[in-house]
């Protein structure tokens, strides 16, 4: 295809070609040459302290300005993993340096010699070193094989994201096709864009949309509320039950409690404020505590010096994934 039938196709879908990424006058950009919408987050160490701070957002085929300041620190480290709305198994670019992190938007600092998470709400992941190669100002780039360039990038994502959305897209590549074409009008139509939109939006909209429909393998739990929430889940399975909590999922984040691909029928699920309050709960009764846990068994809650809690059934048979949203009022169906 040559470049003028590009530019006709994403003139049609309302995309325009990718220009100059870099923003000005930043430290440190991060650029996507993947088909998938990255999340970045990075660190600084400056012994004896570290700082850690994401998630800088990344759409296929751009760039974000992930650090402001002159890269002057000993050292720097970095990991990305993709949207929750792709389908398929998440992926993540990282090495192998565990740092604290949160799912929500956060900075973090603490030593760099601290061996665990204490937060109740950070997690470590594993992050790579950064080469700026001494250089106060760098830019950093996230492949995928095969290799593409921008524009390249920019198309496999809208590709990726139109079949994460239902449509049939053959092949996840950075070539044009006109049944490309002809989906993203349609997704464009549907979304009642106005033709001011452009990529902004389009990709906001594809990731939005595609977020209600995907479950990733796991669990994961969303909070649609404007409140921190507190989450238990409890499972049953092999004649054996077990319940775990707590995970705290900002307003407008996501936590994957479970990361493997189910297996039950049914997971458990509880959601408190901090408050204490309820406002997911059930009829089925687990055993929990005020402080994190994980318990085996259910009953004699109150002999086993235990607090006990309902739950609420969230049906996962035959599923590999599951998103349980909560909104202001409860369990989102």
């Amino acid at each position: 295809m040559t470049r003028a039938f590009w530019l006709a196709l994403l003139a049609l879908a309302g995309i325009t070609a990718p220009g100059l990424w870099a923003p000005a006058h930043a430290a440190l950009t991060l650029c996507n040459r993947t088909s998938y919408i990255l999340y970045a987050a990075t660190s600084a160490i400056q012994s004896p302290r570290s700082e850690t701070q994401g998630w800088a957002r990344i759409a296929p085929g751009d760039c974000n300005l992930a650090r402001k300041e002159p890269l002057t620190a000993e050292t720097y480290l970095v990991h990305a993993r993709t949207s929750l709305a792709h389908s398929g198994p998440s992926r993540a670019w990282g090495g192998s340096y565990p740092v604290c992190v949160k799912d929500a938007n956060f900075s973090i600092r603490q030593g760099v010699t601290q061996p665990y998470c204490t937060a109740d709400d950070t997690f470590a992941l594993p992050f790579a070193p950064l080469d700026n190669r001494g250089k106060s100002v760098w830019t950093m780039n996230f492949d995928e094989q095969p290799g593409m360039n921008m524009t390249q990038a920019q198309l496999a994502g809208v590709k990726r994201l139109l079949r994460d959305n239902g449509y049939k897209i053959a092949r996840i590549d950075g070539a044009p096709d006109k049944a490309t074409g002809v989906a993203l009008a349609d997704f464009r139509k549907k979304m009642r864009f106005t033709p001011a939109d452009g990529n902004v939006e389009l990709f906001n909209a594809l990731e939005r949309e595609a977020r209600k429909t995907i479950a990733p393998a796991g669990y994961t739990v969303c909070n649609d509320s404007k409140e921190v929430l507190l989450v238990a889940l409890a499972q049953k399975g092999g004649g054996k039950a077990v319940s775990r909590g707590w995970w705290t999922v900002h307003a407008g984040a996501c936590a994957k409690a479970v990361t493997t691909p189910l297996s039950s029928d049914a997971v458990y699920l509880l959601a408190q404020r901090k408050s204490g309050a309820s406002i997911v709960t059930g009829p089925e009764r687990f055993c929990i505590t005020a402080a994190a846990f994980e318990i085996q068994g259910v009953g004699n809650c109150k002999t086993r010096g235990l607090a006990e809690a309902g739950f609420t059934r969230t049906d996962t048979k035959g599923r590999s994934g599951y998103v349980a949203r909560i909104g202001p009022v409860g369990l989102v169906k």
